[in-house]
């Protein structure tokens, strides 16, 4: 089975994302976060930076428990938008 490419739009999905993992991060340690969400420094670095633009849900929820970020948020700004899909309804 072969991969598809990303699209652009699952790229910069993909940075909103790290974008706000990295915001939520703010002083606390990149290696501290990245093992209390059971993931390498390396892995959480790749998603910060938008490197790794579509990690696995699983990633996703560990961070966002790691960071005390619902995953509503983190959904939220994966898509593009400031409020978790049930409030923008």
């Amino acid at each position: 089975m072969v991969r598809q490419p990303l699209t652009p739009e699952q790229i910069e999905a993909g940075r909103r994302l790290g974008a706000l993992l990295r915001e939520a991060r703010a002083g606390r340690d990149l290696v501290e976060v990245a093992y209390a969400a059971g993931i390498s420094p390396e892995t959480l670095r790749k998603i910060e930076t938008g490197r790794l633009p579509s990690p696995g849900f699983g990633t996703v929820v560990r961070l966002g428990e790691a960071l005390d970020l619902p995953v509503q948020e983190l959904a939220a700004a994966w898509r593009g938008n400031d409020l978790p899909l049930e409030a923008a309804s």
